[in-house]
């Protein structure tokens, strides 16, 4: 084992997934999951590693398959001293094969299916299979947490309660493995999650971004999405344990903003002149009437919906943000926190027009954010508006400064300008 841990810790960084870069891998095995084979030549292993390089310590999953040949590519990870090829799984067929087998619990279905892996995904590897019966989409999620994922645990909820606005679930791949920072102790989490898969769609950025660059009206579409948020926002109070915005509620979300503002002026110094300014709308914020605390998405944005012709829109991708602790992501949360993901997702439209010489009708974003506003307000009958909706959309926007900062220097105008508008000084 201790020569497979050498192999990953020379791929690992070069993994869109890898979250600690700059780092070389510190890695501790603390856990493997064998599967059943459809290929007597390959070994399928699961392994869960702990790096200890970066604090917290990080917990990956790194499915592998040991085979011998002379595989070659992007999907070698390296070879053991014995000679065998140490694959990444996704991109070899005997692992794909035994892990549909295994979260659709039908071994017989598995084997009449070909793998693809959807490229371009930055945090898990999603596996899509076609061929016999309806198409499935499985998530691997590389980065491991205990207890179940919120993607699982709220699209399962939706389909076991009839939501026609998530893909269906069709199952999942658990797993224990030694506590990272308890040696003595088990945890159990969530390896995989398979559902439907849509073929021949789009998600709402294309949609939008398009109707956007033809100078085109997006207010029909964006108010039939701001419907769909509100069923299935109702559909998850209805489903799902609530709670009340008690004082103890409304001081931990506040206290998170705060906390994020920190952060993003000590990275992002323009902002340091906002600081008083920002504070001022969380604090109007807090002093506003909340509704009960719900499940959420946690990530919403057009990016995370898909149009299907003939379901109308779909959302995707319930994990939530991913610079968020988990903790926080399974807590009841405000609805105004979707809310304000998808108003800055409209803006976003409009700015990533505007780098490219193309440009939005002045009025297109804004036409966009009211028809999204009015379709959840007249499927819910509670209004959206508000000083409270404003602190979430500037707590996205200061969340935006500190991403585009790290990652896209020449993207951080767009929460820039939000920021300014929504502190009134844009």
């Amino acid at each position: 084992m201790d020569s497979t841990l050498a192999c990953l810790v020379d791929w690992m960084p070069r993994q869109r997934w890898y979250t600690s870069k700059g780092h070389s891998p510190r890695l501790r095995l603390l856990g493997a999951l064998d599967l059943t084979s459809p290929d007597p030549s390959a070994r399928v292993r699961v392994l869960v590693v702990a790096d200890d390089a970066v604090v917290p310590v990080v917990v990956y999953q790194v499915p592998v398959v040991l085979r011998a040949g002379a595989p070659t590519g992007a999907a070698l990870i390296g070879r053991t001293p014995d000679g065998l090829a140490l694959v990444d799984g996704p991109h070899d067929p005997a692992f794909t094969t035994a892990l549909l087998a295994e979260v659709s619990d039908h071994a017989a279905a598995a084997s009449g299916m070909t793998a693809r892996v959807l490229s371009g995904e930055q945090s898990n590897t999603s596996i899509i299979f076609e061929g016999a019966g309806a198409p499935v989409i499985c998530k691997v999620f590389r980065q491991l947490n205990p207890g179940v994922n919120p993607d699982i645990e709220l699209q399962t909820a939706l389909t076991d309660g009839g939501s026609q606005h998530v893909p269906r679930a069709i199952g999942q791949l658990a797993a224990s493995w030694t506590d990272p920072a308890e040696p003595g102790r088990e945890t159990t989490g969530s390896l995989a999650f398979a559902q439907e898969f849509l073929p021949g769609v789009e998600d709402a950025w294309r949609v939008a971004l398009r109707a956007a660059a033809a100078a085109e009206s997006f207010t029909s579409a964006a108010h039939a999405l701001g419907a769909a948020t509100a069923d299935v926002h109702l559909s998850l109070a209805r489903l799902l344990p609530t709670a009340a915005a008690d004082d103890d509620a409304r001081a931990a979300v506040t206290l998170a903003w705060q906390r994020r503002l920190d952060i993003a002026i000590a990275e992002v110094p323009p902002l340091a002149r906002h600081r008083d300014a920002v504070s001022a709308v969380y604090e109007r914020a807090l002093r506003t009437r909340w509704q009960p605390l719900q499940r959420i998405h946690g990530d919403l944005h057009l990016g995370q919906v898909l149009h299907a012709p003939a379901r109308g829109w779909v959302l995707v991708d319930f994990e939530g943000e991913p610079m968020r602790p988990i903790s926080e992501r399974r807590r009841p949360d405000s609805v105004l926190r979707d809310l304000a993901g998808m108003l800055r997702s409209f803006d976003y439209v409009a700015g990533s027009l505007g780098r490219d010489g193309a440009t939005a009708p002045p009025a297109w974003a804004p036409d966009a954010r009211r028809a999204f506003l009015g379709g959840y307000e007249g499927r819910t009958g509670h209004p959206a508006t508000g000083p409270l909706l404003d602190a979430f959309e500037l707590d996205k926007a200061v969340y935006e400064a500190i991403y585009e900062s790290r990652n896209r220097p020449d993207w951080l105008a767009i929460p820039l300008a939000a920021i300014d508008r929504l502190v009134g000084t844009g």
